[in-house]
């Protein structure tokens, strides 16, 4: 039997199977929904030009070593026309996208989108935004003639980096929240030398079966389990379960669900994660920004604001514990601290709190105070009008590198 376009049926569902198999050995994916959906990512690059939106593939992780760029690796391997970059400038993406693009591949987008990153990247952040979706070009000046030229954006794009990614790149991408592997959890060694001749072989199958179904796939209009920009995001993913058949249409939108509802909550969480810390700045500020906060104090001062959530955080309003873990992700953790007259604390810092600041909250960068000098430096002149703030108490208990030293801040 065939089917519309032509294609053995059954050939599609197996080479999937085959793919999501080959992807597993070589990577851990945080479940199995994201086995899936980078199985039918990897699919739908090689019908780019057929599609309506290129939908970008978010892969992050919290520290180094949880295979964020093993996952490019592999990529790199089975999709369409790789073009991988770490450190590039727009302009050359800009001309290196044409009528039928590659697939970008950007690692260490940390770098790209940090808070000290050059002005290139609010462009290439545009431009990713911009290539989502089909006739969005960008327009420079070109050419001897100074001409007006229109730039395709349109190209699908995986990115890698760790924390996270822009808002207005996660929200049109399908997400991978990378993590370290569990004890027992094994993986075969990624060596290009054979690993690439077993993935090529796939990409060039792929290739096969998905070019006669190109027309089809343009054709195609598929029930989505989601709306809006997460239909976007995921239809092409769909259109290639729905040409492949079997246990596919039903495994894909499982996996849309379950992976656009999780990001739902991850939207929430960093929402919430995002207040809390313009509360402690404000905490901070009012305090007359004091090198440290105790826990106790700074959990009251948060409860004590009638504008803010945290009086009815969890079920009796927010405390150390969970002041702790909503921190955690921005590597924000309390330390023993001793006070005047000699008091000693569990307490936050504030210099640990700048880099979040910075990153999560840029327009408070520029109020923030400097870090303090180092000693044997001349301390900072006081800005004009403002009387300089009085010490909040001595250095934290212990020697540099114990769990009760001073933390080295950057």
């Amino acid at each position: 039997m065939t089917d519309e376009g032509g294609a053995l049926t059954g050939e599609g569902a197996a080479l999937l199977d085959e793919l999501r198999t080959t992807i597993g050995k070589y990577v851990v994916l945080p479940n199995e929904e994201a086995l899936t959906a980078v199985t039918l990512w990897v699919a739908a690059t090689h019908i780019q030009t057929a599609l309506q939106h290129a939908p970008r593939l978010a892969v992050m992780s919290p520290t180094k070593g949880c295979g964020k760029s093993r996952v490019l690796d592999v990529l790199y391997e089975t999709v369409h026309d790789p073009m991988m970059t770490v450190n590039t400038s727009p302009a050359v993406i800009f001309r290196t996208i044409g009528k039928i693009p590659p697939t970008l591949l950007v690692d260490e987008a940390d770098t790209i989108f940090s808070p000290k990153a050059s002005g290139d990247s609010e462009i290439l952040r545009g431009l990713l935004n911009a290539g989502h979706q089909r006739n969005r070009p960008a327009w420079r000046i070109s050419g001897p003639e100074h001409k007006p030229t229109p730039f395709p954006t349109f190209a699908m794009a995986a990115i890698a980096g760790i924390g996270d990614l822009p808002d207005t790149i996660t929200d049109r991408s399908v997400v991978l929240r990378m993590q370290k592997r569990k004890p027992g959890e094994k993986v075969a060694p990624f060596r290009t030398r054979y690993a690439a001749p077993e993935l090529n072989a796939l990409r060039d199958r792929l290739a096969a079966w998905l070019g006669p179904l190109r027309g089809t796939a343009a054709r195609m209009v598929p029930q989505m389990p989601v709306e809006d920009r997460a239909a976007d995001t995921w239809e092409p993913l769909v259109i290639i379960a729905d040409l492949a058949g079997e246990h596919w249409p039903a495994q894909a939108r499982a996996a849309c669900l379950t992976m656009t509802r999780h990001e739902a909550v991850q939207d929430e969480q960093t929402s919430l994660k995002t207040r809390l810390l313009r509360d402690i700045h404000r905490v901070f500020e009012r305090a007359n920004n004091p090198k440290a906060l105790s826990t106790q104090d700074l959990v009251a001062a948060l409860i004590q604001d009638a504008d803010a959530p945290w009086a009815e955080h969890g079920a009796k309003g927010l405390n150390a514990y969970h002041l702790g873990n909503l921190l955690r992700d921005f590597d924000i953790r309390p330390a023993n601290y001793r006070f005047d007259q000699g008091r000693q604390a569990k307490a936050y810092l504030r210099n640990r709190f700048l880099d979040a600041w910075a990153r999560h909250c840029p327009d408070l960068a520029d109020t923030d105070v400097k870090p303090e000098p180092s000693p044997g430096t001349a301390p900072a002149r006081p800005t004009q009008g403002k009387p300089p703030s009085a010490p909040a108490g001595s250095l934290p208990v212990g020697p540099p590198g114990s769990p009760a030293g001073p933390k080295r801040t950057l």
